[in-house]
C-alpha cells in the first residue's frame, strides 16, 4: 500500500517531465527534418500541453476506469479556469485580448454545449454515454479547430520559440525514448495509485479524477501561468488554458471514447456546467468589471474561491 501511494506521487512527477521531454525531442527532430513552425507548433507544442492528461486518461480507459478519466477531463479544465488563470491574474492583472473574447472562449464554450448534447444523447448514441461515434465527432471538431489556428497563428508565436529550440537528432531521439517511458509508467502509476486511494478514502471514481489527478495534471498550465504572468506576458497564461480545455474535450476525451465509450451520468452535468460557467465569467469580468478587457486582482482571488468550493464540493457530495 505504502509503495503504492509512493508510485502514485512519483508517477505525477515522472509523468510531466516524460511530456516536457516528449515536446522537446520531437520538436528537435521536427527542427532537423526541417518541418515548417506552424506545422510543429499545431502538432507537437499544441498536443503537448494535453499529453499528462492524455497519457492518465489512456490507461484509465484501457483498465475500464471510466469515471476516473472523464473526471480528470472535467476536473483539468475547471482547474485550467478557475485556479491557473486566477493564480495569474493575482500576480499581474491579465489584459484578455478581442481573439480570446469573440473567438478563443466562445469556441471553448461551444464545444461545452456540444459535449452535453453528446452525453445526454441528445445527438447520437446510448443515453448517459459517450461513446465511439461520439468520440469520431470530437476528433473532428478537433481536427476544424487546428485547422483554423494553422490559418490565424502568428509566425512569430513567443510559445513556439519556448519549445522549438534545436538539438542533435541523437539527443533528440533519446528525449523522445526517455519521454516515452515516463508517459508510460508515470501514466500507469497514476491509475493504479488513483484507484486504490479512491477506495481506501471512501470516494468515487469520479471524485478522484475531478480533484486529485486533475489538480496534478494541470501543473504544467500552472507553471507556465505563472511564469508567464511574472515575466509580465499574462495574457499568454490565458491562451494557455483556453487552449488546454479546447484539447482536453476534443482531444483527450475523444482518444477516450474511442477506445473505451464513457458513461455520462446525469449528475457530470453540474461538473460539464461549471467549466461552462467558469468561461463564462471570464467574459463578463471583461465586459462589465472595472477595468475593461482586463481581468483584475481581487476577480482573478474570486476565481480561485470558486475552485476551493468547487475541491469542496466534489470531495463531499459525489
Amino acid at each position: 500500500m505504502i509503495l503504492t501511494y509512493f508510485l502514485f506521487v512519483i508517477g505525477f512527477i515522472i509523468l510531466i517531465l516524460g511530456a516536457q521531454a516528449m515536446v522537446n525531442g520531437a520538436s528537435g527532430i521536427g527542427l532537423k527534418l526541417k518541418v515548417p513552425q506552424m506545422v510543429m507548433g499545431l502538432t507537437v507544442v499544441a498536443l503537448g500541453t494535453s499529453l499528462p492528461e492524455l497519457i492518465v486518461n489512456v490507461f484509465a480507459s484501457i483498465q475500464g476506469s471510466t469515471n476516473l478519466a472523464i473526471g480528470n477531463v472535467l476536473g483539468s479544465n475547471i482547474t485550467n479556469t478557475l485556479l491557473v488563470v486566477g493564480v495569474a491574474a493575482i500576480i499581474i492583472p491579465i489584459r484578455i485580448g478581442k481573439k480570446s473574447l469573440t473567438q478563443d472562449i466562445p469556441y471553448s464554450m461551444a464545444i461545452v454545449v456540444i459535449l452535453f448534447l453528446l452525453g445526454n444523447d441528445w445527438i447520437f448514441g446510448r443515453p448517459d454515454r459517450i461513446n465511439r461515434l461520439d468520440g469520431v465527432i470530437l476528433i473532428l471538431f478537433l481536427l476544424v479547430f487546428l485547422y483554423s489556428v494553422f490559418f490565424k497563428q502568428e509566425a512569430e508565436d513567443p510559445l513556439l520559440k519556448e519549445h522549438l529550440k534545436p538539438m542533435g537528432l541523437g539527443r533528440a531521439i533519446i528525449y523522445v525514448v526517455l519521454g516515452s517511458l515516463g508517459l508510460y509508467f508515470g501514466g500507469k502509476w497514476i491509475v493504479d495509485g488513483a484507484l486504490v486511494i479512491a477506495s481506501a478514502m471512501g470516494i468515487s471514481e469520479t471524485a478522484m479524477g475531478l480533484t486529485l489527478v486533475s489538480g496534478a495534471t494541470s501543473l504544467p498550465e500552472l507553471v507556465t501561468s505563472i511564469i508567464a504572468a511574472r515575466k509580465n506576458n499574462a495574457d499568454m497564461a490565458l491562451g494557455n488554458a483556453v487552449g488546454s480545455n479546447i484539447m482536453n474535450i476534443l482531444l483527450v476525451l475523444g482518444v477516450s471514447a474511442l477506445i473505451r465509450p464513457l458513461p455520462f451520468p446525469a449528475h457530470l452535468n453540474v461538473e460539464l456546467g461549471l467549466v461552462f460557467f467558469a468561461s463564462l465569467l471570464l467574459v463578463v469580468f471583461a465586459k462589465f468589471g472595472k477595468a475593461k478587457n482586463t481581468l483584475s486582482r481581487w476577480e482573478g482571488i474570486l476565481l480561485v474561491i470558486f475552485y476551493v468550493a468547487f475541491i469542496y464540493f466534489s470531495t463531499q457530495y459525489q
